[in-house]
């Protein structure tokens, strides 16, 4: 007959393997949340394609933690790795961290065929408006070309990517950008529709995290899912847009994300942003 003591000891170690069970489990869960974390910030570091308003990458969110000024937010920037980057990213360094949430400027756009304004409020997107002033102040756009048209659907016209240069077109349009990336802000999930005529947006990769320089002016009602950065409203040069959409596009995406070359050019000869006002 086992004795009390047996049974005693018995149950102590029953006690003992299923703590190191539970442990171990513990163990293999927190192992399984860093692969997955480690994994998913993996994927937003490859480099993709044109993929419906896309431009290119993600990215590995390195924090900059420090907080900001009253008057400041801090934003985040984070780099595409030098051995991802294609020939079609356009290193011109990173904009400050800390940048003014208040004011509004004004975004230009001296093209071939006219100017096209914007106003851009401070307050509802500052890291994506300190990125544009930054880009802007190293010519970042100067003699690109807006890449893409859509007229079904949606109704966009699509610029941003500094490798749309020259004559002619190529295949790798629309996959140019900055050599870093930043978070989506203002995104218009209370509005309906969201992306109304006379919006400008910022384009991304479908990724969070992946928005760049590609944007796209909005010239009739869109029903887009709210996950493109609202810039800022078309203040001038809507005419001009509607013009371009009127002759058409070459359905050079018509397979992928829809729409294609600008049969009508569109040059952007020079992009400028204001100082802050108010």
């Amino acid at each position: 007959m086992t004795s009390t003591r047996e049974r005693q000891r018995a149950a102590a170690r029953a006690r003992l393997e299923r703590e190191m069970a539970e442990r171990a489990a513990r163990a293999r869960k927190r192992r399984q949340t860093q692969a997955i974390v480690g994994a998913g910030a993996a994927l937003l570091l490859v480099v993709a394609g044109t993929v419906w308003l896309a431009t290119s990458i993600g990215g590995d969110d390195e924090a900059q933690e420090t907080a900001a000024d009253p008057g400041f937010v801090q934003c985040t920037w984070t780099e595409v790795p030098k051995e991802q980057r294609t020939k079609e990213i356009k290193d011109v360094g990173l904009p400050a961290a800390q940048q003014p949430n208040t004011g509004t400027q004004t975004l230009t756009f001296d093209t071939n065929l006219g100017p096209i304004t914007a106003k851009v409020d401070r307050s509802a997107a500052p890291c994506t408006a300190a990125s544009f002033t930054h880009l802007a102040s190293k010519n970042f756009l100067d003699n690109t070309k807006c890449h893409r048209l859509v007229t079904e659907g949606i109704k966009v016209l699509q610029c941003g990517d500094p490798s749309a240069t020259g004559k002619g077109w190529r295949d790798t349009d629309g996959t140019g950008g900055p050599s870093y990336r930043m978070a989506e802000e203002n995104l218009p999930t209370d509005k309906r529709p969201p992306y109304p005529e006379g919006v400008i947006a910022m384009a991304n990769s479908g990724q969070p995290g992946s928005t760049g320089s590609q944007f796209f002016i909005v010239y009739g009602d869109s029903p887009l899912d709210p996950n493109y950065t609202v810039l800022g409203t078309i203040t001038g040069g809507m005419d001009i847009v509607k013009d371009v959409a009127k002759a058409g596009d070459d359905g050079a995406y018509a397979k992928q994300a829809g729409g294609g070359h600008p049969k009508k050019e569109v040059v952007i000869e020079k992009m400028t942003m204001s100082e802050a006002q108010g």
